[in-house]
C-alpha cells in the first residue's frame, strides 16, 4: 500500500480496513484497542447523536402527510409499531458486532462483515448491494429535501417582498447544485471518526426544525380552536382522491414511516466508533433506546400536530405546508436548520459507502500511488490535511451523480417511500433476525425461532405494500413531469 502502519492506523481507522497486524499491541495498551487500531473514543452520547442525525432527518417532514393517509387510529399505532420493531431488531444487530464472545470476540467493522461472519455465501453480496444502493438513494432523497427547504426560504421572502402579488415560481436546479457543492467539500472528511462534530451540529438542527414544525402545528390548532382529521384518514373525494388512490397512498404512508425510522444500515459502522468497556453492544443498546425513544416522541408530536392542524390537506413536507404565514422568519429558520442538518446527515449516511469503495479499490490495486498516496496540505493553525487524490476524485463524482439524479427525479414523498420500503425489511429486519438466530444457535421450529420468523414475514408484507404504493405515486407524478423544469 506504500504507507507506514501508523499512517494506516490513523487515516484508514475504524470501519475501513481490517489491518490484521501480526504484532498487534496488547489489549491493555493506552493507545490501541484489542484489534491493534487506535483507541475508539465514542460514547453512548456520540452514538446517540449519530443515530439521531441519521434518523430525525427529512423523514419527519412527511409524517403529517402519512398520518393523514392512515387516520387518528392507524397513524400513531403504525408509528409506535415501527419504533418497537426498529429498537428490537437494532438490539439483535448490535449483538452481531463481535463474533463469539460479546466482550472479546472478533470485531465486525461493517454491516457486510457481520453478515459475512454469521451467514456467509451469497447473502453477503445481497446485503452489500441493498445497503449501498440504499445509501446512494438516501443521498438523493436528502439532496431533494434540502433544495425544497432552500426554495421555501426564497419563496417566502419573495412572497413577502411583493406583498403576495408575485407567484414566485422557482426552479430547484440551482439549489440542488449549491447543496452538491457543499457536500463535495464535506465529503473530503476522511472517515466516521472525524465527523462526530458534524453529527452534533446536525442533531441540534434536527431538534430545532422539528420543534418549530411542532410549535406551528400547535399554534394553528390553538388558532382555529379545533383538531382536524378523522379516525380513518383522508376522505375519498378530497383533492380528487379515489378509492384506489386512498389504498395506494396508505401503502406509501407505511413506506414514509419506515424511512423515517431506518438507521440499521449504518448501525454497525456507528458501533465501531464506540469505546469499551462496557461492551460495545451494551453501549449501542442504550444509544438505540435513547435515540428511538426521543425520535418516536418527536415523530408522534410532529405527525399528530401536523395532522391536527391541516387535516386531510396535510402537505407532503410539513414546513412547506404553513405556506407564507407570519411569522415567516420562523419558517425560514426552520428551513435553514433542515438544510444544515441534511448536510451532516448526508455525510453520516455516505461514510460507510465511501469507506467500502476506497477499501475495495486499495485491495484491487495495492501498488497504485493514485489510490494510496497522501499529500500533506498545510493548514495554518491546524494539523496538515492529508489529501488523497483517489478520495478527492471518486467522492466528487459520487456527489455530482446524486445531484444530477435528484434534478431528474424531484419527487420527495415518493422517493422517501421507495427508499423506506426497499431498505426496511432486508436491512432492519431480515438480516438482523437471521444473524441473531445463527449466532445464538436458536433451534428451528422452537417458539423463539417461530416468533422471529413471524416478525420477519409480517415486515416483508408491509415492505411490499409500501413499495407498491410509492411506485404508484411516482407513476402519477411522471404524468405531469418535465426533467430539469421543476418549479414550486
Amino acid at each position: 500500500m506504500g504507507e507506514t502502519t501508523a499512517t494506516k492506523n490513523h487515516h484508514l481507522s475504524h470501519q475501513v480496513f481490517d489491518l490484521s497486524l501480526s504484532t498487534a499491541p496488547p489489549s491493555d495498551s493506552k493507545c490501541f484497542d484489542d484489534d491493534g487500531r487506535l483507541k475508539r473514543t465514542g460514547t453512548v452520547w456520540t452514538a446517540s447523536a449519530h443515530i439521531i442525525t441519521a434518523v430525525i432527518g427529512s423523514g419527519v417532514l412527511s409524517l403529517a402527510w402519512a398520518t393523514a393517509q392512515l387516520g387518528w387510529i392507524a397513524g400513531p399505532t403504525v408509528m409506535f409499531l415501527f419504533s418497537f420493531v426498529t429498537y428490537y431488531t437494532s438490539t439483535l444487530l448490535a449483538a452481531c458486532y463481535r463474533s463469539g464472545d460479546p466482550v472479546t470476540g472478533k470485531r465486525n467493522y461493517t454491516y457486510m462483515d457481520a453478515v459475512r461472519c454469521n451467514l456467509g455465501g451469497v447473502k453477503v453480496k445481497v446485503c452489500g448491494l441493498i445497503q449501498y444502493l440504499n445509501l446512494f438513494g438516501v443521498a438523493i432523497g436528502y439532496t431533494i429535501a434540502a433544495s425544497i427547504s432552500m426554495m421555501a426560504i426564497k419563496r417566502s421572502n419573495c412572497f413577502h417582498e411583493s406583498g403576495g402579488k408575485n407567484p414566485c415560481k422557482i426552479s430547484s436546479t440551482p439549489y440542488m447544485i449549491m447543496f452538491g457543492v457543499a457536500e463535495i467539500l464535506f465529503s473530503q472528511i476522511p472517515d466516521f471518526d472525524q465527523i462526530s462534530w458534524l453529527s452534533m451540529v446536525a442533531a441540534v438542527m434536527s431538534f430545532t426544525y422539528s420543534s418549530i414544525g411542532l410549535g406551528l402545528g400547535l399554534a394553528k390548532v390553538a388558532e382555529t380552536g379545533k383538531v382536524r382529521g378523522s379516525l380513518t384518514g383522508i376522505s375519498i373525494g378530497v383533492g380528487n382522491v379515489t378509492q384506489t388512490q386512498k389504498i395506494w397512498r396508505s401503502f406509501q404512508a407505511l413506506g414514509d414511516i419506515a424511512f423515517a425510522y431506518s438507521y440499521s444500515l449504518i448501525l454497525i459502522e456507528i458501533q465501531d466508533t464506540v469505546k469499551s468497556p462496557p461492551s460495545e453492544s451494551k453501549t449501542m443498546k442504550k444509544a438505540s433506546l435513547i435515540s428511538v425513544t426521543v425520535t418516536t416522541l418527536f415523530y408522534m408530536l410532529c405527525g399528530c400536530f401536523g395532522y391536527a392542524a391541516f387535516g386531510d390537506l396535510s402537505p407532503g413536507n410539513l414546513l412547506t405546508g404553513f405556506g407564507f404565514y407570519n411569522p415567516y422568519w420562523l419558517l425560514d429558520i426552520a428551513n435553514a436548520a433542515i438544510v444544515i442538518h441534511l448536510i451532516g446527515a448526508y455525510q453520516v449516511y455516505c461514510q460507510p459507502l465511501f469507506a467500502f469503495v476506497e477499501k475495495t479499490a486499495s485491495e484491487w490495486f495495492p501498488e497504485s500511488k493514485f489510490i494510496s498516496r497522501e499529500i500533506k496540505v498545510p493548514i495554518p493553525g491546524c494539523k496538515p490535511y492529508k489529501l488523497n487524490l483517489f478520495r478527492l476524485v471518486w467522492r466528487t463524482i459520487f456527489v455530482i451523480a446524486t445531484t444530477v439524479i435528484s434534478m431528474l427525479m424531484p419527487f420527495f414523498n415518493d422517493v422517501v417511500g421507495i427508499l423506506g420500503a426497499f431498505g426496511f425489511w432486508p436491512l432492519t429486519v431480515y438480516f438482523p433476525v437471521e444473524m441473531y438466530i445463527a449466532q445464538k444457535k436458536i433451534p428451528k421450529w422452537s417458539t423463539r425461532w417461530l416468533c422471529l420468523q413471524i416478525l420477519s414475514v409480517a415486515c416483508l408484507i408491509i415492505s411490499i405494500a409500501a413499495a407498491a404504493g410509492s411506485f404508484a405515486g411516482v407513476v402519477t407524478d411522471l404524468k405531469s413531469y418535465k426533467p430539469f423544469k421543476t418549479s414550486y
